[in-house]
């Protein structure tokens, strides 16, 4: 196969109806394999494509195609299990550490309930109030 010729890789591909087309297949499809050049195909007096001329290297198969996106389902369905595990384990792990906390939290009240009882200090009257709604749960 020739080598591709030097062609911008952002270049529109060219639009020709089907009569021009047929009465130059054979310069249209030495452009494609010399130049990667890819050529549309449409109806005489429609501007709707109805088929294209590109270069042998970028056509797939149907079932390549598929089993292309059956791996790419299988392989995202896999890291989605993982997240999810990953996700809840990070879920319990927290819920854990919440839970050590607030057991913390509620011995040192204690221990400031034991050394200050409520209403000696107000400094301690303002703290207790705004943690009111850590020391409720």
């Amino acid at each position: 196969m020739a080598v591709p010729a030097l062609t911008p890789r952002n270049v529109p591909p060219r639009s020709l109806p089907l009569r021009e087309a047929r009465t130059r297949l054979s310069q249209l499809v030495a452009m494609a394999e010399l130049t990667d050049t890819v050529t549309v195909v449409t109806r005489d007096g429609d501007p709707r494509p109805v088929a294209a001329i590109v270069p042998a290297g970028v056509v797939r198969t149907a079932a390549q195609a598929r089993a292309d996106a059956d791996r790419l389902t299988e392989v995202t369905a896999g890291w989605a299990r993982r997240l999810e595990a990953q996700r809840e384990q990070s879920a319990r792990r927290h819920a854990a550490e919440l839970r050590a906390v607030t057991a913390a939290l509620a011995e040192v009240w204690a221990e400031l309930d034991r050394r200050f009882p409520p209403g000696t200090d107000p400094a301690l009257a303002r703290l207790r109030a705004a943690h009111a709604d850590l020391l409720a749960s």
